[in-house]
């Protein structure tokens, strides 16, 4: 069994893909036995961080890639230190929620998918979905007694992002679906909602007034909260 048949067979595709030129590279160079390996090494290290992030983007199920750099915050005034903050991902860790506010086309989702990146980054398990997704999903999922696993599929990510609450009124039959999302998350992982509505106009998504205050306080009570205003980008012809 010659060399790149062991590589294969023991799964060590960063050296496998690199190892002819590592062996020329070191023959050339007249590498010392430690720092071939270390080299080979670092190929295998920086194949398995390549994989593990694509892995976990796809996972994501971002809509699109948008980044910071994309954005313009000379249309879009935003504490930018909260903000860079965020980008840290120290929220992460500390099990707070983010809660972006404004009207339709002032870049929450674009803001909420760039965070999303830099969690996926960092090692973070993530994932983005529309909260009438989500609820379709779990609704649906009672019919197949698959409730739970779907339930679980929304409650273990590190990062999960709601996005466009508040755009319809969350049917009667969901709306205790969404408090056990939230309720399941508190204190365990981070939770971005981007939405149209004020916190003090959520009567107009929820119809259980018990349940909106049991929600709110579980979202609120660790949160960063950024309130953007102005018109819509896609309104000054600015997709985003």
């Amino acid at each position: 069994m010659n060399l790149k048949t062991k590589l294969k067979e023991y799964k060590l595709s960063g050296i496998y893909n690199n190892i002819d030129e590592r062996l020329s590279y070191a023959k050339q160079k007249s590498l010392s036995y430690t720092e071939f390996l270390e080299l080979i090494l670092e190929d295998e290290e920086n194949s398995r961080r390549d994989n593990s992030y694509k892995k976990r983007y796809i996972q994501a199920k971002l809509p699109s890639h948008k980044t910071f750099e994309d954005f313009d915050f000379n249309f879009q005034k935003i504490d930018m230190k909260i903000l860079n903050d965020a980008q840290t991902c120290q929220y992460i860790s500390e099990h707070k929620n983010i809660i972006f506010i404004g009207n339709p086309g002032t870049g929450k989702t674009h803001l909420s998918i760039a965070l999303a990146i830099k969690a996926i980054q960092k090692g973070y398990k993530t994932l983005f979905t529309q909260v009438s997704e989500m609820l379709h999903n779990l609704h649906i999922s009672k019919a197949d007694n698959s409730y739970y696993k779907k339930l679980a599929y929304y409650i273990q990510p590190n990062l999960l992002i709601l996005d466009e609450l508040g755009f319809a009124p969350i049917p009667n039959y969901s709306v205790h679906d969404f408090f056990e999302v939230i309720s399941r998350r508190y204190e365990k992982g981070s939770t971005i909602i981007t939405t149209n509505k004020s916190l003090d106009h959520w009567n107009e998504i929820l119809s259980d007034e018990i349940l909106i205050s049991a929600i709110q306080d579980r979202i609120i009570h660790h949160s960063i909260t950024f309130r953007l205003s102005g018109q819509s980008y896609r309104s000054r012809g600015i997709k985003k």
